[in-house]
Order: C-alpha cells, then sequence, then structure tokens
C-alpha cells in the first residue's frame, strides 16, 4: 500500500461527497485507502458516509473529539508507505496525488509535503508554506505590518509572500488540509499532539519534524483547491480554539526560550487579539 488517505470530518456533508468524488476521479497511480472519520457530525453525514462506503474505512465517533484525536484513530490503523491529512473542504485535482508520491519517492529527506492549495477565488491559501509564529512573525502579522510589506523577507516571515507561490522549497511549515508523510517520520517524530483540539497541530507537527531533521517542503507542482473554514466559518467556538492554540504552540515550544517578563506579555497579547477578534466576529453578526 503507498498511500492512505485520512479525512475528519464534521458536518460538511456535501463538501465531503465532493472531496471523495475527486479522489475517486483523479486518484494515484499506485494502491490506495481512504478513511474517514466522523466527529459525531449532525448533518446527515453517518447516514451518508454508511449508504455509499464503496471501499472506504469509515470510523464513526460518539462525540467530537477534536481533528488531531479523530486522525490519530485512522493513522494508527493505516496501512500506507505515505499518511495524507486531507480536509472535507478539499478538491483534488488531476495527478496531484500521483506527483506528491512520485516527488517524495525521489526526495527521501522529505518528512513532510504540502502542495500548492488555491481558494476557490483563485487566490493563494497563504496557510500552505509558512515560517513558524514565532514572536517576531507573529508581531508582524497581527499589526499588519507583514501585509505592508509583503515582499519583505524581514516582516513577512509567517506566510512567506515574498516567495514565488509557483516555485517549491523548504518552508517551516504546511497546512493540515493537505499534509503527506511517511510513515517513518510519524513512527520517530509521534502522532499528532492531541492537546491541539482545532488548529495549530499542523504547525506543531512541521516544527516537530525539523527539530528531527526531517525537511519540510511546499510542492508547487501539485495542486488542491480549498474552501476554507467550510465546518468552523469563523465561529465564537473556532475562534477561541484558534487562539487557544495559540497558546498552546508558544507555551510548548517558545516559552522556554524567553524570559517570565517576556512570555506573560506574550500571553496578555494572545489574550487580548482574542477577546477582539471574537467582539468584532459578534458585531458583524
Amino acid at each position: 500500500m503507498d498511500l492512505s488517505i485520512i479525512i475528519v470530518n464534521y458536518n460538511t456533508r456535501e463538501l465531503l461527497h465532493t472531496a471523495l468524488e475527486t479522489i475517486r476521479k483523479n486518484p494515484p497511480a499506485t494502491a490506495y485507502e481512504i478513511f474517514v472519520v466522523d466527529n459525531a457530525s449532525t448533518d446527515g453525514s453517518k447516514e451518508y458516509l454508511k449508504e455509499t462506503a464503496n471501499g472506504i474505512n469509515i470510523i464513526l465517533n460518539e462525540q467530537n473529539i477534536g481533528y488531531s484525536a479523530a486522525n490519530n484513530i485512522a493513522i494508527r490503523k493505516s496501512k500506507g508507505r505515505y499518511i495524507l491529512l486531507l480536509n472535507p473542504d478539499t478538491e483534488v485535482l488531476e495527478g496531484t496525488l500521483t506527483k506528491c508520491i512520485t516527488f517524495m519517492d525521489t526526495q527521501p529527506e522529505i518528512g513532510i509535503l504540502g502542495c500548492k492549495v488555491m481558494l476557490p477565488d483563485g487566490q493563494l491559501d497563504l496557510a500552505c508554506r509558512r515560517g513558524f509564529p514565532n514572536i517576531k512573525n507573529a508581531f508582524f502579522k497581527f499589526t499588519g505590518l507583514a501585509n505592508m510589506f509583503p515582499k519583505s523577507k524581514y516582516f513577512a516571515g509567517y506566510n512567506l509572500t515574498y516567495l514565488d507561490e509557483n516555485e517549491s522549497y523548504p518552508v517551516d511549515s504546511v497546512v493540515g488540509a493537505f499534509m503527506m508523510l511517511r510513515q517513518e517520520t510519524i513512527a520517530e517524530i509521534g502522532l499528532l499532539d492531541e492537546t491541539f483540539f482545532m488548529y495549530g497541530e499542523d504547525i506543531d507537527w512541521c516544527y516537530r519534524a525539523k527539530e528531527s531533521r526531517w525537511t519540510v517542503y511546499y510542492y508547487a507542482e501539485a495542486e488542491i483547491i480549498h474552501h476554507k473554514r467550510a465546518s468552523s466559518k469563523s465561529s465564537r467556538k473556532a475562534l477561541i480554539a484558534f487562539y487557544q492554540s495559540m497558546t498552546l504552540f508558544y507555551k510548548k515550544h517558545y516559552a522556554k526560550k524567553h524570559n517570565f517578563l517576556v512570555n506573560t506579555i506574550v500571553y496578555m497579547a494572545i489574550s487580548i487579539m482574542g477577546k477582539i477578534k471574537i467582539l468584532l466576529n459578534e458585531y458583524k453578526k
């Protein structure tokens, strides 16, 4: 078995159907398997999956256990040389899966591979190639300086907008909407950290991979379409989870590198930004 495709679904029935159809239409040229893990959806997703199994490995959770934990269940059962985490709100384009497998086969130093991820409006999903959210990158991102100077390597270190999206290169992190890993990489760095319920787990995995000297790579020759945040739609719960993940990531990887005062300022800044974002989101409604 060459590839195990894992999709975690939560109330995205129609999008999940489209994602599965694009895989069937554009499958890899080698042997593969599909896992769909449903996190207690209430939109008819479970009934749909039962009706259209057709060789898909279906895992139905009785409650929403989070993205990381749901993926880990399928990873433990997977048999592929490569594992692909794929969002249900994506469309796999022709040749993408075969290209990624072939490329990984020729580049043994790559532990995690991401492809070019396009939004429905034709714009690049900036999350598909990122720098780590260290203090400098996060500060420039949230103060807007990164947007003011998108071609600056110094200011745009998080979304890497100074790099050509049509070229391929090593990066710090790719996005969990499409993330291909070697089984050997997972065996070395471990499964997804289930402390991250939603958001941040992909950056954490990439950080751990690079710490173990694996290369994380953005591969522009393969492409998918991403209907971003279809399941969360910037809900209050999703926003809270997002800012909680920022705190978790900082505590896990950066807090030990800084003193108490710096850490306190960072935690306060994340908390304030989160509250402001939630208030603005409520106001828009």
